[in-house]
C-alpha cells in the first residue's frame, strides 16, 4: 500500500500561483508514475500531470495546463510537486495526488489516491 497526502492548496487571485505538494509513504515510491488529477463540482475527475518515476524521460501535460503548470518529483523525499502558475478561476478544484497511475484517461486505472486538496482561483 501506498499512502498519498497532499498540501499547498488554498484561496489565490487569478495569475497568482500555488505550489502543491504529495508525501508518499509505505511501499517504495520510486517505481510508480506519479500524478496528479482534479475534480471541480458537478464534473468528472480529470488528468492534470504524469512523471514517470526517474522525473526525466517522460512528463505529460493535459492541454489545459500546458505552459502554465510544472510537475517534478524528489525520490529521495518521496515526494511529487505540481507548481501551477497563472492560475484561471476555471482552475478552482480538489487536487489529487496519484500513484501507480496505469492510464491517464481512466480514473479506474490509479491504484492510489490522496485525500485531495482544495484549489480556489477567485477573479
Amino acid at each position: 500500500q501506498v499512502q498519498l497526502v497532499e498540501s499547498g492548496g488554498g484561496l489565490v487571485q487569478a495569475g497568482g500561483s500555488l505550489r502543491l505538494s504529495c508525501a508518499a509513504s509505505g511501499r517504495t515510491f520510486s517505481p510508480y508514475d506519479m500524478g496528479w488529477f482534479r475534480q471541480a463540482p458537478g464534473k468528472e475527475r480529470e488528468f492534470v500531470a504524469r512523471i514517470n518515476w526517474s522525473g526525466g524521460n517522460y512528463i505529460y501535460y493535459a492541454d489545459f495546463v500546458k505552459g502554465r503548470f510544472t510537475i517534478s518529483r524528489n525520490n529521495a523525499k518521496n515526494t511529487v510537486y505540481l507548481e501551477m502558475n497563472s492560475l484561471k478561476p476555471e482552475d478552482t478544484a480538489v487536487y489529487y495526488c496519484a500513484a501507480d497511475i496505469r492510464s491517464p484517461y481512466d480514473v479506474s486505472l490509479v491504484n492510489y489516491w490522496g485525500q485531495g486538496t482544495q484549489v480556489t482561483v477567485s477573479s
